[in-house]
């Protein structure tokens, strides 16, 4: 591949016109007629008591931590560098540590607004007359000036990289900070001077490939500048290794040559899957991609190169390895203004491409895909979840579901209030649910809402986009779930949630636009609600009893539905519909001792039947011989908690080993036929949150009767047992009714 040396036109002048506000339209800034003017203490005083919607209105990405209102900045960056007092004798005082900058309530909202509070205070007044309703003239727009002081959370830029139109005018600048927490990259929309991406979003360096047909497309600015100042032709897509490639104007390339260079660790392999899947229907002359040797250190790139002082047109000719492309090519609805996308089976057999990684794998929920997860209300289906999510963030496999790595994941719950939520994340730690080895990777990639209020609806997306953004960078997420999806369901004006009509639009308008706002490849879980699932409807097709089924199953793909096959049993069955895989064979789930596990699926057995039965009747042995143990050793006052059980019959009564015992024990406890005393005068001291093991009608010495010359006995009734969904201990209600689910 050669390329011709390419000299970029001088940027200075038009950063400078950019970035020089001087000439600026000038703003009408109303002063109120005298007798319409608050006095300023009076104006504070009316701030104040609508204070925190007044610093909301300032700072729409701030938000309040105990008694502070905290934001980065008075130019709104997020961040917590300004706080304001929202109680107490300092109330409305606000203070930036950054700056060393403070004052009360009029000063902060002249500085948002770029006026000073000594030469410009009638302004200020007007301003905020304005938004206290008071009719007084145009409110005064705010200073978007990007200078270096509007980054003060993040300090001085130790890089800027211009992107420029085929022309050269200037379309956006990306900043790098190099903080104590890492690099940081920011960019600004210069049309809309707004710390933001454009949209769509340019390719770097377009004067250059406006003169050249070939062109190496590599991972951020830096690497393209490195290939450029050695007059090599290169771009890069906005965010580099995680561009949104459906965000991004790809359409600078077409009829170029193209090779893709990634950085040499796993980003850079789904970087470059994902960039040559949508390259291949650009309509290219050829593509390729870098083929990097296995000697090269992780993160080695195409700038390691050039500092290296490698030959980097040889280095292109040795490690290029072309890709075919289709013969004929219509763009994809992703590019900009592009045709709808369709192929010849022969384009589809011959494409070699990896295949994207699934979130969470086999198949159960891909890159970009929707999984229903639905139920009856109180089968479990948010525990269930809690538990999923927690190892989808630590990267540890559940129930037979795996995933490639830890992910970051946005759980948007509307239902359990902040307290309770709270307590149900305690007693799954206390479960010891979260691997105590992987508890970091928990605590920082799930993040979650308590019980929230809203729909989403138009505003409603914007708003967990906010949220979202506060705690990753938009393209990290690879999970977004929403629980359940009737809370939050927007019917528009189209009707309920059975409308499927509405249905759908609700996906299209409102699912799918928060995806593409976080990131287009990212999964996405809905929990869904369904009528009590019968027999019949399993045998026939569970998934019509969801709402809105047939705008839902058109759309998801995957389906995955949790139920009581049968009301007296405990056990649970997970049945999955896959639109884009192999289909998954029903799982049979139970929470055994707090964690969820998978049970043997009973059925009718056809091969080896005699010895099912076998096992099925040695199985119930054990259990009645363990039952029986309790009930008879009690008789003679030993009592056991678990553990002292286990330890004591170990390899005895033909019940095996401690862990074999462990695991009947846990079955029997989930299904109520042994229940627990907490009389700590019982547990001799033992260490055990159980207490001591109860069955039915189990009774202990009291004493010797003295006439009749033989012992007293008396009832030992339990005062707790283990809930079956969660697997809690919790009170008994009444003693003396026993109730069991299922059979032993």
């Amino acid at each position: 591949m050669s390329a011709p040396v390419l000299t970029l036109p001088d940027p200075a002048p038009i950063s400078h016109r950019w970035l020089d506000f001087n000439d600026a339209p000038s703003q009408y800034l109303c002063t109120p007629k005298p007798e319409q003017r608050l006095d300023p203490e009076e104006l504070k005083q009316r701030l104040n008591r609508r204070l925190a919607e007044a610093l909301y209105h300032l700072f729409p990405a701030g938000r309040i931590v105990q008694n502070n209102f905290v934001i980065g900045n008075v130019h709104g960056i997020q961040g917590d560098s300004l706080k304001v007092e929202l109680s107490g004798s300092k109330t409305a005082l606000w203070h930036d540590f950054a700056t060393g900058d403070g004052g009360d309530i009029l000063s902060l909202w002249g500085a948002v607004y770029g006026l000073d509070a000594h030469n410009q205070f009638p302004q200020i007044v007007s301003s905020i007359h304005e938004w206290l309703g008071t009719p007084q003239g145009p409110l005064p727009q705010r200073d978007n000036k990007r200078g270096e002081a509007e980054a003060k959370d993040l300090g001085v830029s130790t890089g800027k990289w211009d992107y420029q139109d085929a022309k050269g005018n200037l379309i956006a600048c990306v900043y790098r900070y190099d903080t104590a927490s890492g690099k940081q990259y920011r960019p600004w929309d210069v049309k809309a001077k707004q710390h933001k991406a454009p949209e769509p979003r340019p390719l770097y360096n377009q004067p250059g490939m406006s003169q050249s047909d070939s062109i190496i497309l590599v991972e951020g600015e830096k690497c393209a500048k490195a290939l450029v100042d050695q007059g090599i032709c290169a771009t890069t897509a906005m965010n580099g290794a995680n561009a949104p490639v459906d965000k991004t104007d790809w359409s600078p390339l077409r009829g170029k040559h193209v090779l893709v260079w990634p950085d040499h660790d796993l980003p850079g392999k789904d970087y470059a899957a994902r960039v040559t899947a949508q390259m291949k229907r650009l309509g290219l002359a050829s593509l390729a991609i870098m083929n990097i040797p296995e000697d090269k250190v992780q993160g080695w790139d195409a700038a390691d190169a050039v500092a290296e002082g490698i030959d980097i047109k040889a280095f292109l000719g040795a490690c290029a390895q072309g890709i075919e492309l289709p013969a004929e090519v219509i763009n994809p609805t992703t590019c900009v203004n592009v045709e709808l996308p369709a192929y010849k089976v022969g384009q589809l057999l011959d494409d070699p491409s990896p295949f994207p990684q699934d979130w969470v794998a086999p198949r159960i929920l891909t890159p970009g895909g929707l999984l229903v997860f639905g139920g009856a209300p109180k089968v479990g289906k948010t525990d269930l979840l809690l538990s999923w999510l927690a190892h989808l963030a630590a990267g540890l496999p559940f129930l037979g579901m795996t995933t490639p790595r830890p992910l970051k994941i946005f759980y948007l719950q509307t239902e359990i209030m902040y307290d309770y939520l709270r307590e149900r994340l305690s007693i799954l730690n206390n479960a010891d649910v979260f691997d105590p080895n992987f508890l970091p990777l928990v605590r920082q990639n799930l993040v979650m809402t308590p019980q929230v209020r809203f729909l989403l609806d138009e505003g409603g997306v914007d708003k967990v986009y906010e949220a979202v953004t506060r705690f990753f960078e938009p393209n990290q997420v690879d999970i977004l779930v929403i629980d359940p999806l009737r809370n939050v369901y927007d019917p528009g004006k189209s009707g309920n949630e059975n409308d499927n009509t509405a249905m759908l639009a609700f996906l299209q308008d409102r699912v799918e636009k928060l995806r593409h706002l976080v990131n287009p490849q990212a999964g996405i879980i809905l929990t869904h609600h369904t009528k009590k699932i019968t027999k019949k409807m399993v045998e026939e097709d569970p998934f019509q009893t969801l709402s809105g089924a047939a705008s839902l199953r058109s759309f998801y793909t995957t389906g995955m539905l949790l139920f009581r096959p049968d009301e007296k049993q405990a056990m649970r069955q997970l049945v999955f519909e896959l639109r884009n895989g192999k289909s998954i064979p029903t799982k049979l789930v139970d929470k055994l001792d707090g964690r969820w596990q998978e049970m043997e699926l009973p059925s009718e057995r056809i091969v080896r039947k005699d010895y099912g039965e076998k096992q099925d009747a040695e199985r119930k042995r054990c259990h009645d011989v363990i039952l029986r143990l309790i009930f008879d050793e009690a008789a003679k006052g030993n009592l056991y908690t678990p553990t002292q059980f286990r330890e004591a019959f170990d390899g005895k009564a033909g019940l095996g080993a401690e862990r074999t015992i462990d695991r009947r024990l846990k079955v029997l406890m989930t299904k109520g036929f042994i229940k627990f005393n907490m009389d700590k005068n019982l547990t001799a001291g033992a260490n055990s949150k159980y207490g001591v093991m109860c069955v039915e009608d189990m009774e202990i010495p009291a004493g010797e009767d003295p006439e009749a010359g033989k012992m007293i006995m008396k009832s030992l009734l339990p005062t707790h047992f283990k809930e079956s969904q969660t697997g809690a201990i919790l009170p008994v209600e009444n003693p003396e009714v026993w109730v069991c689910v299922g059979d032993i």
